[in-house]
């Protein structure tokens, strides 16, 4: 049979109709994920920024310190007076070990801990690290918050940060910043202690607090404010100690009760010395009276480039290479000294505080 000339055009339009259909439908189906992508993403830029997820995860481990400690009487009065003394903390575990920085329990009497659940109850002194500045405290309650935490962790200049304590004991506080250093002794000189730069605002009492990330985990411990060379305090400088750090010294507290560091006696600097023997190495800036590094025969404005057979890249590298020889350890130590090169031996002490 054939077909009219008008049953095949409807036919055709027919098929023509259900084919750009289905194109309709399958672009749709494509489409839909992406618009709705794209209607979350115009929601979340109309939402303004905020760390309230972070800040909920990590402040209820961060807690109000309250230590108690005597002071000497004066010429007026000779009877001691008592003074209270304000710091923060971060409960680390759910056995109720407590970091927080040194200085806030260093000499004294009693101490109480104050959960932002309203909870209070008396605090132990497990171990105290003063070249750190850090001090484990244990208390014994149950269901205790925990500060989030990754061992993984690495902060990076330029990080968002933001830190949590008790200034002035006016509540807890949240103040924020960015890091804007990550390593080295920013004015911090001859310590052992690896200090991040930031300036997220530490006033007193808050010394001990989180320093945490915009996701809420820990990235250190709060320490000080930078001080000039007058004393005075020096805006947007505030330095915290790494977590990493934090760790392996808590680690170390609550199983042996202290850290013991190699002793040799040297004050040092980086530069300008760098420049004029063209290596890297540690100029001594002056020795200890009777230290290992004086009955070595080291002195003031020595060059040292090798310690234990190691070049060394930086005062950092040298004081942390010492920091982690075993007391009673020999160390070979080469030098220089104006033109000569001079290779002596040590023998490294225990760093006594």
């Amino acid at each position: 049979m054939t077909r009219s000339p008008q049953s095949t055009n409807w036919i055709s339009y027919i098929l023509r109709s259900v084919v750009l259909g289905l194109l309709v439908a399958a672009l749709v189906i494509w489409l839909q994920p992406l618009v709705a992508d794209w209607q979350l993403s115009r929601q979340q830029s109309s939402q303004p920024m905020s760390f309230a997820k972070a800040v909920n995860r990590a402040a209820p481990a961060v807690v109000n310190i309250y230590s108690l400690s005597e002071v000497r009487g004066s010429y007026y009065s000779r009877r001691p007076s008592t003074v209270l003394r304000l710091g923060s903390g971060v409960i680390m575990d759910n056995v109720g070990h407590i970091i927080t920085a040194a200085h806030v329990v260093a000499n004294v009497s009693s101490i109480e801990i104050a959960l932002q659940d309203g909870r209070r109850t008396s605090a132990q002194v497990i171990g105290v690290d003063p070249i750190t500045d850090l001090a484990v405290l244990r208390i014994e309650l149950d269901n205790l918050p925990v500060i989030p935490q990754d061992q993984n962790l690495r902060s990076s200049v330029g990080d968002v940060v933001l830190a949590i304590g008790n200034p002035l004991n006016l509540g807890q506080t949240i103040t924020q910043g960015i890091i804007s250093a990550t390593g080295g002794r920013m004015g911090v000189i001859n310590t052992h202690a690896d200090l991040m730069q930031m300036d997220a605002v530490i006033n007193e009492g808050a010394s001990g607090g989180a320093l945490v990330n915009s996701e809420g985990y820990l990235v250190g411990i709060n320490n000080a404010q930078f001080r000039g060379p007058a004393g005075q305090g020096v805006e947007g400088i505030y330095f915290a100690v790494p977590y990493s750090l934090t760790r392996t010294i808590m680690k170390t507290l609550i199983e042996e009760g202290e850290v013991v560091r190699g002793y040799l006696g040297i004050n040092t600097s980086d530069t300008p010395a760098a420049q004029v023997y063209q290596q890297p190495g540690i100029f001594v800036t002056a020795v200890d009276p009777n230290s290992p590094a004086a009955e070595a025969g080291l002195r003031a404005e020595d060059y040292i480039v090798e310690i234990a057979g190691q070049q060394i890249s930086s005062a950092t590298e040298g004081l942390a290479l010492i920091s982690n020889t075993a007391p009673g350890t020999e160390l070979e130590i080469r030098y220089l000294r104006g033109n000569d090169e001079i290779t002596t031996t040590v023998i490294i002490r225990k760093l006594r505080y």
